[in-house]
């Protein structure tokens, strides 16, 4: 108290003169305890929350300690000392700082404290991590905006403790603060359990990521790299070799990854099965034949897309390809005839058994023959725009390819009825199904065929979309293929009455799945006698844009059907009295019921609805314009009320046409097809949108983004 009373000299309670001419006031000063004198002058109340404390020199006030103030070293240090994963998971939650702390400590950073000072709980609890870590069966996914450094690093901590991440899907976008090398060197130092990795449109991520990855996650099974062009062979030799356990490998529009990243992989990793390339101009016949020739003993699978590669790379895999079962060929623009001639007369492809060839001009009739021959277990042929095959080609592959099972064309518009009635015939006694897509040259002819075996084995045959399959081409489907199960006649407006009753006449085994949409000049009548002669087998049966169809066919498919299961009558010529008349059959049990479009479907038909919504698992009212809306609301609260044991799967209900372009929906799923719903759409938040753009089903409310036809997000909301 000495000095704050001292007048003169050094001491002076203020340098350069006193406060009040009278230092000896006492009354001025408040004491708060025993070491601390505050300055209290009679004026206005100070608003202040914390004492001034008294020095020497000036006024300070009181600092409240604070863990922050440590530096990132020693808060790295406390944080790798907490006992499990529980207690990382709560301090990542603290602050984006304590987040990228822990997000950065290795698995074998964590310390482990003394046996000595070990409790039993801490035993437990670090061993459990320890077991739990390695099986990697969570699987996450970010996507746009979503995709940042900041959310990895949190999956990174957060599942450490909760089985170890396995599969990570990345769907960057063009956004200034996506993914880089920061958030992979997260998710590499934290989940050493990462199996599956897909990077898609990461602008940012660059060798020194992919780098990351490959010194953390050693057990590294399935990498996809997709629109990464700062991603160069560096990054991929560095994936090569720390990743012994590549098994499968996807490198599309990567335009950095050349010749040297697939030589890399195919010296380091002896497990690859599986390589899928597409759209890297880099890449040429050196890295392609690499590839193929270092990992000919385990690759099963080949995939080369719009590549610069040339009859070299075909004849390497047809040489070295030993274990190849599934080849896909696309859009190879510089591959001539001879590189498909080199390719079959390879002798090494004595193990394929499904090859699919698009968009390549270097696929003609001699080539398509050669493959036949050299491919002795080929089951599964698909051809895509081959603009230079023709009948000729297509029927000498038939005949030498005696183990093919499937035959697809689509868009070959040189094939004819004679090239397709010709594979057919001489395909041999294993071929179960043949489609026709988009063929523009099948045109009805008038055949003489001699009298041949038919087809026994064609199980399923499908005419999509070709408008010159008609009546006639019909008529020989039903002389040489008695044995169809499954039928396909979409968009053939030349098929009338006269050309499909003797497909079904001919038909021995019954028909199981027929689907007729848009062919319109089609009538009840066919429907009549498809009921009365196959409805002891029928079990999906598709009607959709038949407009000659009426009352009368539902009539007979209430009578004969009783094991339907699936029909879609949309925008037919149904009304009330069609609907009632599948209510009233006792033996029916249809679980999906399609009457989108049928405007004389009105709101006479609620009560058969509901009849026949007590087996339904699906029904789709939309665009039904005379049912009116309170109509819809009641029958979708009706259908889901039924004490049902959660069978009821979905009902689109809208009556209100036309949809807009994006809109969406409500859905109600069962509770016994939760599991139907992802884990990722299970966190997203559940939106409310109108009742009228819905779909309800039991136990589980969904939301579905639409964009045309496509959904495009997926989210839910558990009813309570």
């Amino acid at each position: 108290m000495s000095k704050v009373f001292g007048f003169a000299g050094e001491n002076d309670f203020c340098p350069g003169g006193p406060i009040y001419t009278n230092h000896k006031e006492q009354n001025h000063f408040l004491s708060i305890s025993r070491p601390v004198d505050v300055y209290f002058p009679l004026r206005k109340r100070s608003r202040i929350s914390a004492p001034f404390v008294f020095t020497e020199e000036r006024f300070e006030q009181k600092k409240q300690a604070s863990i922050e103030v440590l530096p990132d070293e020693c808060l790295f240090e406390i944080l790798r000392r907490l006992p499990g994963g529980d207690e990382r998971s709560a301090c990542a939650c603290v602050s984006k700082r304590w987040l990228s702390l822990l997000s950065n400590i290795c698995k074998d950073e964590l310390c482990s404290q003394n046996e000595s000072a070990k409790t039993n709980t801490q035993v437990k609890s670090e061993v459990e991590d320890e077991g739990i870590e390695g099986d990697g069966y969570l699987s996450r996914s970010l996507e746009g905006k979503k995709a940042t450094d900041i959310r990895l690093a949190a999956i990174s901590v957060g599942t450490a403790s909760r089985g170890g991440l396995g599969k990570l899907f990345i769907r960057g976008s063009n956004s200034s603060q996506g993914v880089t090398k920061v958030g992979l060197r997260a998710i590499a130092r934290g989940c050493p359990s990462l199996k599956v990795l897909s990077l898609w449109n990461l602008l940012s991520v660059g060798d020194e990521g992919l780098s990351e990855i490959a010194n953390g996650c050693h057990k590294l099974e399935k990498l996809d790299l997709s629109h990464c062009p700062a991603i160069t062979d560096k990054g991929l030799l560095a994936i090569a070799k720390s990743c012994p356990n590549l098994t499968d490998l996807v490198i599309e529009s990567c335009t950095n990854i050349g010749n040297e990243g697939l030589q890399a992989v195919g010296q380091h990793c002896t497990n690859l099965k599986s390589i899928s390339i597409k759209n890297c101009p880099a890449i040429g016949d050196q890295g392609i034949a690499a590839l193929v020739s270092s990992a000919s003993n385990v690759l099963t699978k080949v995939k080369l897309q719009a590549l610069n590669v040339t009859d070299v790379s075909l004849a390497v895999v047809g040489h070295y390809g030993k274990e190849v079962a599934d080849l896909v060929l696309t859009s190879l623009s510089n591959v001539s005839e001879r590189g498909f001639w080199v390719m079959g007369n390879g002798q090494g492809l004595k193990k394929l058994k499904s090859m699919t060839v698009t968009s390549c001009v270097g696929l003609t009739d001699t080539g398509l023959e050669v493959v036949g021959k050299g491919c002795p277990n080929l089951k599964q042929l698909y051809l895509h725009k081959c603009p230079f095959l023709s009948d000729n080609g297509l029927v000498s592959f038939a005949k030498s390819a005696e183990s093919l099972e499937s035959l697809l064309l689509e868009e070959c518009h040189r094939i004819t009825q004679i090239g397709f009635f010709g594979s057919l015939l001489n395909c041999g006694a294993n071929l179960k199904a043949a489609s026709l897509v988009n063929c523009l040259g099948i045109k009805d002819l008038k055949l003489d065929l001699p009298e041949l075996s038919p087809c026994s084995s064609l199980r399923s045959l499908s005419i999509r979309n070709c408008p010159g399959f008609g009546d006639g081409s019909l008529a020989l489907v039903g002389k040489l293929c008695p044995q169809l199960q499954n039928v396909e006649l979409s968009g053939l407006q030349g098929v009338t009455d006269a050309g499909f009753l003797p497909v079904l006449e001919n038909c021995e085994a019954g028909l199981v799945k027929v689907n007729l949409s848009g062919c319109v000049n089609l009538s009840d009548k066919v429907v009549s006698v498809m009921t009365e002669q196959h409805g002891w087998t029928l079990e999906v049966l598709n009607l959709d844009g038949c407009r000659r169809i009426t009352d009368s066919s539902l009539v007979a498919i209430a009578e004969n059907c009783f094991l339907l299961s699936d029909l879609d009558v949309s925008k037919c010529a149904t009304t009330d009295s069609g609907i009632a008349a599948m209510a009233r059959s006792n033996q029916l049990n249809l679980q999906v019921l399609s009457v989108s479009g049928c405007s004389m479907i009105s709101d006479k038909s609620f009560p058969d609805l509901v009849k026949l919504g007590q087996t339904l698992l699906g029904l789709n009212v939309q665009h039904c314009n005379a049912i009116r809306s309170s109509t819809v609301d009641v029958l979708v609260e009706r259908l889901w009320r039924f004490p049902i044991t959660g069978n009821l799967l979905e009902v689109l209900v809208s009556s209100w046409p036309p949809f807009p372009e994006n809109y969406s929906s409500q859905v109600l799923v069962p509770d016994d097809y939760r599991s139907v719903i992802t884990e990722e759409s299970q966190r997203n938040p559940f939106q409310h949108f109108p009742s009228q753009n819905s779909i309800l089903c039991f136990g589980l409310f969904v939301t579905l983004e639409f964009m045309g036809d496509m959904v495009v997000h997926v989210g839910s909301h558990v009813v309570s």
